[in-house]
């Protein structure tokens, strides 16, 4: 039996996808800063201190054409959080977090939450897959709580890690999407520790992951070659955010060089691979889904 098999698609899931590709948000974080998140500050914490600038970013998306929006709980987890001396509020952050997405979408959107990495490396042995496993729990069961349509496991680079997050998600009953970043080897076509698209699909199949995908990493044009080897690795749906280029350093401010509209040419191409949820990652904007909305 396989993956796919074993565990049919989730209702929601091919209930989204049954018109077409889905548009979903872009980036949070440079969003964030633009509205006076500061370099080195916790942004999980924005939901608690600055829930209006959080949910006006949440809101543009929304105005831009976002079918789905993610949640300000990228970093929400124990591990992270306790950098910022604010471990024990996990569950308090990320239900608002959850919150302030569904002010922000109404009846126009679906909210699907964020759960980046810890931030530790499991095979260096900074951390444990039992911690790992509870700290994502904690996180996982605080979205649900809160009322999160979906959890999206993203920005991962280590396979191990990204598995035992999408274990610990489906311990909720929601759809779970996992994302792995692309942007290593000659051809930045494998993660950090050297793992293939393919091979990636294929294993996040089998942990039971719903939709499967990537974020981050590099521009949309490298995005293209990757989906299409996602789709030879599974026959889940496919989840695609590609960064605005590469950020650089122009007179002391981090610029990205993507245009919206050089961004959204690349749909057709991304369609034809197999992409069936696209939005954007970091340095991309309202505009940029209003620009992909045009051309859906």
């Amino acid at each position: 039996m396989t993956a796919t098999q074993s565990n049919p698609m989730h209702s929601l899931i091919e209930k989204l996808i049954r018109q077409g590709p889905v548009l979903t948000d872009g980036a949070w974080g440079t969003q964030l800063q633009q509205l006076g998140l500061a370099s080195g500050d916790c942004p999980d914490l924005w939901n608690l201190t600055h829930p209006d600038r959080v949910e006006k970013v949440a809101r543009a998306y929304v105005e831009a054409g976002s079918r789905v929006i993610l949640t300000n709980t990228f970093g929400a987890n124990r591990i992270r959080l306790d950098a910022h001396q604010a471990g024990e509020r996990v569950a308090e952050i990320n239900r608002a977090g959850v919150a302030i997405s569904k002010r922000a979408a109404g009846a126009r959107a679906l909210v699907f939450a964020s759960l980046g990495p810890s931030g530790k490396m499991l095979m260096a042995g900074d951390v444990s897959a039992a911690a790992l496993r509870e700290t994502f729990g904690i996180q996982a069961n605080a979205m649900a709580e809160a009322g999160a349509d979906a959890i999206v496991v993203e920005t991962m680079s280590d396979l191990e890690e990204a598995k035992i997050a999408v274990e610990a998600a489906r311990t909720t009953g929601l759809p779970v999407v996992a994302c792995m970043v692309f942007d290593s080897g000659k051809d930045k076509d494998r993660t950090m520790m050297g793992v293939t698209p393919e091979k990636a699909a294929a294993a996040l199949a089998e942990v039971g992951a719903d939709v499967i995908g990537s974020n981050c990493g590099q521009g949309i044009a490298g995005f293209v070659k990757v989906c299409e080897r996602l789709r030879q690795g599974t026959d889940r749906p496919l989840w695609i955010k590609a960064n605005a280029g590469l950020p650089e350093m122009v007179a002391g401010n981090i610029t990205y060089r993507t245009t919206p509209e050089q961004f959204a040419d690349y749909l057709p191409a991304l369609i034809k691979a197999g992409a069936n949820f696209i939005g954007g990652c970091c340095g991309t904007s309202p505009a940029f889904i209003k620009a992909v909305k045009s051309r859906l």
